[in-house]
């Protein structure tokens, strides 16, 4: 692959080309760039190329790379421009690392989990519900049947903004697999909205990665995290 600048630009030209296909602007599509396994020197070449939001998997790794960010005096304002996105499984007990740093947590599945990013936040975090359409065992994510409790659940935590779903569907290279998959969210979000359950209506679904954002953006997508298109394969 090309550098991390002539990737972001051919990403970027991708999600244009996606949005037109499906009648929509661009600009309403927030780019996460998955900067999981990669070094903060990548991280500092993605923000030199334009790129803002970084999403990170693991809470240790995030808080590393966080740290490594700020501290080194050169590179203190880069730390100040990024929105940093939480989208792995998140432990109750890792709370604490990844709440107080992030603005984005895309992957509450429980009231005990909220609970605990409620406490350690210190300040309002947008959240995202993941939901596991898939049904599948080795996948985190709340089951689309709980989706509705765990929304009201919600509500009564000051710190948590429930501002959307997530999903990840089973992988399969072809992109096409998965947009059943994006349609079952974005026709549960406009369920959701309908049942008027939150003081505002969600807006965001974050779905679609580096082989199938295209097809997300085409069924909705606001929020899409692409990792290995930019940054190439992680070792």
């Amino acid at each position: 692959m090309g550098n991390i600048s002539e990737n972001l630009k051919t990403v970027r030209g991708r999600i244009e080309s996606a949005s037109k296909r499906a009648g929509r602007d661009p600009s309403g599509i927030k780019l996460v760039a998955v900067s999981k396994t990669k070094p903060a020197d990548d991280v500092i070449e993605a923000v030199a190329a334009g790129q803002r939001v970084f999403g990170e998997n693991y809470a240790q790794e995030l808080k590393d790379k966080y740290e490594q960010l700020g501290t080194r005096d050169a590179r203190r304002e880069t730390q100040d421009q990024i929105e940093w996105h939480f989208i792995g499984h998140l432990q109750k007990n890792k709370a604490k690392l990844v709440a107080p740093i992030v603005s984005w947590i895309e992957t509450i599945d429980s009231l005990e989990l909220a609970e605990a990013v409620d406490k350690r936040a210190g300040r309002p975090v947008n959240c995202l519900i993941e939901v596991n359409i898939g049904d599948e065992e080795t996948k985190s994510g709340v089951a689309q049947g709980d989706v509705q409790k765990l929304v009201r659940g919600l509500r009564d935590f000051k710190n948590i903004v429930l501002r959307g779903l997530m999903i990840i569907p089973p992988y399969v290279p072809d992109p096409e697999f998965g947009r059943p998959y994006f349609k079952k969210l974005k026709l549960l979000l406009s369920e959701l909205n309908a049942m008027k359950i939150t003081p505002e209506s969600m807006m965001e679904l974050s779905m679609g990665m580096s082989h199938d954002f295209e097809v997300a953006i085409e069924e909705g997508a606001t929020i899409i995290r692409v990792g290995t298109a930019i940054f190439g394969e992680r070792t």
